[in-house]
């Protein structure tokens, strides 16, 4: 099954969902297509007219490009989702964090789609990182049924 993650450039959760059996739609994949794509002359000037038509899918034109950026990246994955795992509260070293309307948004559209999604608590301690990790194990393990 295809799993969203949120943050959805977190190598942590992307390692979990792999490890267990699912593909994670992460934000790394995504990004290195674009990178490795020929049609772009530049790296750093990834930004095609599409991934702005994309963008104003979920977000309209008065929402910070930012925010329209982040969503022509994510808005397919959470379309293509069957399932999603959230990390709430997590620090702003924990994956992309630092853009809370994106992540509001992304939320938003994940519960729209009333697929199953999983909202464990950032641990702040190694007994809480075992108890996600049990968690996320046993959510991805009962996906199948």
């Amino acid at each position: 099954m295809k799993i969203f993650i949120d943050p959805p450039n977190s190598m942590i959760l992307f390692d979990l969902v792999e490890r267990f059996g699912h593909e994670p739609l992460s934000t790394m994949a995504v990004i290195q297509e674009k990178v490795d794509n020929i049609e772009v002359d530049m790296p750093p000037m990834n930004v095609t007219l599409d991934d702005v038509v994309k963008g104003l899918k979920y977000a309209g034109v008065e929402v910070p490009s930012g925010v329209r950026g982040r969503m022509a990246l994510w808005g397919p994955m959470i379309e293509a989702a069957d399932a999603a795992i959230i990390i709430d509260e997590p620090p702003f070293s924990f994956g992309c964090v630092g853009c809370d309307r994106s992540n509001e948004l992304a939320k938003y559209l994940l519960k729209r789609r009333k697929i199953p999604c999983l909202t464990v608590k950032y641990p702040s301690n190694e007994e809480e990182a075992k108890t996600m990790v049990g968690q996320i194990k046993d959510f991805l393990g009962g996906l199948g049924e």
